[in-house]
């Protein structure tokens, strides 16, 4: 079963800017949320899994390759899992939606870029809920 879901935002520009805005992003389940940067375009952030926690990602800034792997078994997960790899980019708005039972990974691939990570869980659900694996684990195109 896939356990990941596309967002669409839309764009509205006129003379005083541009508004992004997503009218179908229910946030009802979002407990708190966070923003990620990078000190270099160079570092990949791999792998974290949650067996429970769901996530939404959403750049706001830049661009950010999201890579998901959905773990057969978080105690020993399968060398062969085959990550999935998205682009998110901030100039089409777009939210990705994961449930539980994903590893994922990110790396920006502009300067200054922004991801929001929106979360069903509190800090203290997501700590007892966290696994994590060496980038090295799978392979997946950054």
């Amino acid at each position: 079963m896939v356990s990941y879901n596309f967002i669409q935002g839309s764009i509205f520009s006129d003379k005083r800017g541009n508004l992004n805005f997503f009218n179908t992003f229910n946030m009802k389940e979002i407990i708190r949320f966070y923003e990620i940067t990078s000190n270099s375009n160079d570092i990949i952030r791999a792998w974290q899994g949650h067996k429970n926690e769901k996530k939404w990602f959403y750049c706001n800034a830049g661009s950010f390759v999201v890579n998901l792997v959905k773990i057969d078994d978080f105690d020993a997960p399968s060398n062969h899992l085959k990550p999935i790899r998205f682009l998110l980019d901030a100039n089409q708005p777009t939210v990705l939606e994961v449930s539980g039972g994903y590893a994922t990974g990110f790396k920006s691939n502009r300067d200054n870029s922004k991801l929001l990570v929106f979360s069903n869980s509190s800090l203290e659900e997501s700590v007892q809920d966290d696994f994590r694996f060496p980038v090295e684990k799978w392979p997946a195109n950054w």
